[in-house]
């Protein structure tokens, strides 16, 4: 096959494919593998370093001259890994793949690469190069601060080229680093390359590079008499947020593996990697599954975006740019030209929630990032993500079937992980952690009802303070008329006729609940909306810790008091805090209505004008402000009671002109 011409059904462009599967095979000069690997196992850089290429300028590195070049080289390297058996493999490097904090993986590597199993070989090489990266983050942190992002960044750096040396830099560039080199990590990730188009011999050298790192770190290291640290691996924290599918059992999957021979959202050539998924799967290994679902989703979802939006160019690789067409541009409202992109419409709403929270949202579990940037242990990782992932994966299959592929009694058998699908909603979005953290602070407030309350000794000296009860009525007062000025989605809430009544009782929580697990639209909201969410989850935040608070001190006053352990000035403090309740109640009640009835009005702050927004914003600021000091005054070093009153009584009035204000306008 001539150089810039490519097989049909391949993702790569002609210069991608040219680049990956052609230049390197063009030169076919044998090399003595002493020439660059000494008797002791020793790299010898300054060999491969001088099959690197430049432009004329200098600066610039020839990616396709180096990869030419290196050919003959990666053949040579390829040839002695075949050749040793395992024992002398690891004899050899062993010590040299100890800095990657994941020696066993590279270890590991050999047999794949044996193999000769294209699927395998894609599989340890998307492994390698996120753990090599991972490790390459670990040895800047020496010298640098704020590690880059992407890879690309990082073999950029100064701090890397002071530890290794640029031109040893450069060749891992020529390997993993730009678009107009062979950029494996990322064409792997990406989903653009099938497993026939990944050559052994990158998988070779790639392993031999990462011995020959550590040996240049370690000297750097006896040198410098410093120490690598590795950082600890990323853990998931939410797991049972984004467990909605059902164990997948053996009929499930050995449906999935028919629906794969299939299903129109999968390529021809990809089919391997598909397979491979479920059979990772069957075996426990979760991460592996994962690994090999994430680029096939991505070039699934590129074809079926590819193909609603009419761009069939965009399914394959930029020629020499950066501009591959990734799950940023797949999952955005617009194209890059400014036109409506129309894949979220085919998907719907419940599958992009599922994608975003899975993928993007910034306190979702991001699963892509962390495992292709190396930031997982991949021995641990959790079988709920990997079970999430393929049921989705599966659903999608069946959705892009051709009519009557199968007999509708036949798929009877996908029914709980479809209804899963449809009706999944977003876990991880601005919007959904307020509906959660007031949900929580409802449940910390209905804890009020259930306080001990001690039986005062002396009633007639304990009479609640003339300000706390005037407090207390103008409360009441104003808060029906705040309730009376809400309005839910451009009508007025009419929650119940008695609202100052209606807030005291169970029946405000059952409506604040029903109210959280309404959808609410999210998919895209503008910046203003996030910003005006943000503050809403703040005041909601604070609103709990004023509830836990107050549950806590009261709790272990009473337990005081039972014990007659307080001492007399602890006591009057406890009573005005019995006393206090009464009136903070209904207003943490009512702050918690407005968070909500507020995030079901969200959407017409993009009606809204410049000046009404920045009033908004502000009065927003007001109430989380408000919170905040009531935090602080009830926290158990302070109990600052008297002092929540006067703050409250304030809140209430600007609340009241407010909302009057936005009426009258």
């Amino acid at each position: 096959m001539m150089p810039g011409s490519f097989p049909v059904g391949t993702c790569l462009s002609p210069a991608v494919y040219n680049m990956v599967c052609l230049v390197g095979f063009e030169v076919q000069n044998s090399i003595e593998i002493r020439s660059f690997l000494n008797e002791d196992n020793h790299v010898c850089w300054s060999q491969i370093c001088e099959q690197v290429s430049y432009l004329p300028s200098g600066e610039e590195l020839d990616y396709v001259e180096s990869v030419r070049n290196l050919g003959p080289l990666c053949d040579a390297v390829h040839t002695l890994f075949m050749s040793l058996p395992n024992e002398k493999y690891e004899e050899a490097f062993h010590q040299w793949f100890q800095w990657t904090n994941n020696c066993e993986l590279f270890l590991l590597a050999l047999n794949s690469l044996k193999s000769l199993d294209g699927t395998k070989i894609s599989l340890f090489l998307m492994k390698i190069t996120s753990c090599l990266e991972r490790s390459l983050g670990d040895a800047y942190l020496l010298i640098g601060t704020d590690c880059p992002f992407l890879l690309r960044d990082l073999l950029s750096s100064k701090e890397l080229a002071k530890i290794f040396s640029q031109t040893v830099m450069d060749v891992l560039k020529i390997f993993l680093g730009s678009p107009q080199s062979l950029n494996l990590r990322n064409l792997l990730w990406h989903g653009f390359m099938s497993p026939h188009e990944i050559s052994p011999k990158y998988f070779s050298m790639i392993l031999l590079l990462t011995a020959g790192l550590g040996q240049l770190l370690q000297s750097w290291l006896s040198n410098t008499t410093m120490s690598l640290v590795h950082r600890p691996y990323f853990v998931f924290s939410n797991l049972q947020e984004i467990a909605v599918f059902p164990d997948l059992n053996e009929k499930v999957l050995s449906f999935g593996e028919s629906l794969i021979e299939k299903s129109t959202f999968v390529l021809a050539n990809m089919v391997p990697f598909w397979m491979e998924a479920i059979t990772a799967f069957r075996q426990d290994r979760f991460a592996d599954c994962a690994i090999f679902l994430l680029p096939q989703l991505e070039t699934g979802l590129r074809l079926a975006f590819c193909t609603v939006n009419e761009c069939p160019n965009r399914m394959l690789t930029a020629q020499s740019t950066s501009l591959y067409t990734t799950f940023d541009e797949i999952l955005a409202k617009h194209l890059i030209d400014g036109s409506h992109n129309h894949l979220p419409g085919i998907l719907g709403d419940p599958a992009m929630e599922f994608l975003w929270d899975m993928l993007n949202h910034q306190e979702g579990p991001r699963v892509r990032d962390h495992l292709s940037h190396g930031e997982l242990q991949l021995c641990e990782f959790p079988k709920q993500f990997a079970n999430e992932l393929l049921g989705f994966s599966i659903v999608i299959l069946y959705k892009h079937l051709e009519q009557d592929s199968f007999a509708k009694e036949d798929t009877a058998v996908l029914n709980p992980i479809i209804d899963a699908v449809e009706s999944y909603r977003s876990r991880f979005h601005p919007i959904a952690l307020v509906q959660k953290q007031v949900l929580q602070c409802c449940e910390s407030l209905q804890k009020w009802e259930l306080l001990p309350i001690p039986s005062l000794e002396h009633p007639s000296k304990t009479t609640e303070p003339q300000d706390n009860v005037d407090a207390s009525l103008s409360f009441f007062s104003e808060i029906r008329k705040i309730l009376s000025l809400l309005h839910l989605q451009g009508k007025k809430c009419c929650f119940t006729e008695d609202c100052s009544s209606w807030l005291q009782t169970h029946r405000w929580f059952v409506s604040i609940t029903e109210l959280c697990r309404q959808r609410i639209s999210n998919l895209y909201c503008p910046r203003m909306v996030l910003e005006a969410v943000n503050i809403l989850r703040k005041v909601s935040i604070q609103c709990h810790h004023v509830s836990e608070n107050i549950v806590s001190t009261s709790k272990l006053r009473y337990e005081q008091w039972q014990n007659k352990t307080l001492r007399s000035r602890q006591r009057q403090n406890y009573q005005r805090l019995l006393f206090s309740i009464k009136s903070l109640a209904p207003v943490l009640r009512l702050i918690i209505t407005i968070v909500v009835v507020d995030l079901h009005n969200i959407h017409s702050l993009s009606e809204e004008a410049h000046l009404e927004y920045q009033k908004y914003l502000k009065h927003l600021k007001c109430i989380l402000q408000y919170t905040e000091n009531m935090s602080t005054c009830t926290s158990p070093k302070k109990n600052r009671w008297d002092e929540t009153i006067h703050l409250t009584n304030r809140i209430i009035l600007k609340i009241t002109a407010f909302n009057e204000n936005s009426v009258a306008e």
